[in-house]
């Protein structure tokens, strides 16, 4: 049946991109090849590239194959254990390079056709999970170029959601290893979303996670990229939302350095994200019960931002967490503000012993005779 069914489909080319310069060519074991394509464009996926999606002009012929592949898999005549010989591994190979594609309904069937694939053929489960992870290795690794990301990172949503518990080593690896390291390009925010939820789908299975998702998080933290910080500091929110005191305490300290590094940050967008953090209510109960730890990171942040920010709504903001932290413990924050300005009067005393030091260099090397082969400072 199945090789009936494969010789009567159409051999068409698109302009969909195949991954690894493979042809991407689907084959169900059989002697036809229903899916045959020829990459003409360049794979997307940088960040410039969001601009207008490529729709195949073939995609009428191949949304019946797609369709027509997808009612047979799911269809209840078809025995499993007939159909893994056919829907082998050189098959779900091709269908993964396919995901490549420019055209977003075409990666929006393939994206079923996968998850059925996985739910109906248990067998090859484990063979589907490193073959994607290997896509996303050389994503992020090597070309940081792919379509298919937020489709994939989609199917492995509903993947993580039926891990068993407790989780396995490999799973765990899959997160450390896959899922942080997505974080680290430039396009991350064409599949943050799913990214995100798979993240969060680990911690729903395992709390214990949250701490060290977090110091991982710090470990890609964007510098120069602004856009970046201000996702980054929504994920942290909504990791934070699920995490435990027990796991709080493990990474609250470079946690809130980073904060406080963001709060200060001349683009108001990124300070701006920041201070919001304090509108959530876990987050705050959180803060409170460790403030003696997090109120003399953040209160500096806050002064410096109250002096010398420009922007007024980074500057209300600042102010509205510092009663916040005034009303949570009056004397804890009198205490950080005293140190606060201790610590600036400190900082200008030694700046000024050095400049005294440094102007009386000069001074003393501008009265020395000039030879021939005496250093001058120059001033």
């Amino acid at each position: 049946m199945w090789k009936q069914f494969l010789s009567k489909l159409p051999r068409t080319k698109s302009t969909g991109g195949g991954g690894g310069g493979d042809s991407g060519q689907c084959s169900g074991g059989g002697n036809g090849n229903p899916i045959q394509r020829t990459s003409s464009v360049p794979a997307g996926g940088g960040e410039g590239d969001e601009d207008e999606p490529m729709f195949d002009p073939a995609w009428c012929h191949l949304q019946l194959v797609y369709e027509l592949l997808l009612k047979f898999i799911g269809s209840n005549s078809l025995d499993a254990k007939i159909g893994k010989k056919y829907f082998d591994h050189s098959f779900i190979v091709r269908l993964l390079n396919l995901l490549d594609s420019e055209d977003p309904r075409e990666r929006d069937s393939l994206k079923t056709i996968l998850h059925r694939i996985y739910g109906k053929f248990m067998v090859h489960r484990p063979f589907i999970r490193k073959a994607v992870s290997n896509i996303f290795y050389h994503f992020v690794f090597e070309t940081q170029r792919h379509n298919g990301i937020a489709e994939l990172l989609e199917v492995f949503g509903s993947v993580i959601s039926g891990f068993a518990l407790p989780l396995k080593e490999e799973h765990k690896i899959f997160l450390w290893r896959v899922l942080i390291p997505l974080h680290k390009p430039k396009s991350v925010g064409v599949y943050l979303q799913q990214l995100t939820y798979c993240v969060t789908q680990f911690l729903e299975k395992d709390p214990k996670l949250a701490g060290s998702i977090i110091i991982g998080l710090l470990r890609y933290w964007p510098v120069t990229n602004s856009q970046k910080e201000v996702m980054f500091l929504s994920e942290i929110e909504e990791i934070l939302e699920a995490t435990s005191m027990v796991e709080f305490q493990k990474c609250m300290v470079p946690l809130f350095r980073r904060i406080a590094q963001c709060i200060n940050s001349s683009h108001f967008q990124v300070a701006e994200r920041a201070l919001f953090m304090w509108n959530n209510d876990h987050i705050i109960s959180l803060v409170a019960q460790n403030r003696q730890v997090i109120m003399p990171i953040i209160v500096p942040a806050l002064e410096q931002n109250g002096q010398n920010h420009w922007n007024h709504a980074v500057l209300n903001l600042t102010a509205n967490v510092m009663k916040m932290f005034s009303e949570m413990d009056e004397e804890l924050f009198s205490a950080c503000l005293t140190k606060c300005k201790e610590d600036e009067e400190n900082q200008a005393s030694l700046e000024e012993k050095r400049r005294l030091k440094w102007a009386k260099l000069e001074s003393a090397a501008a009265l020395q005779p000039v030879t021939g082969h005496t250093a001058v400072l120059v001033g």
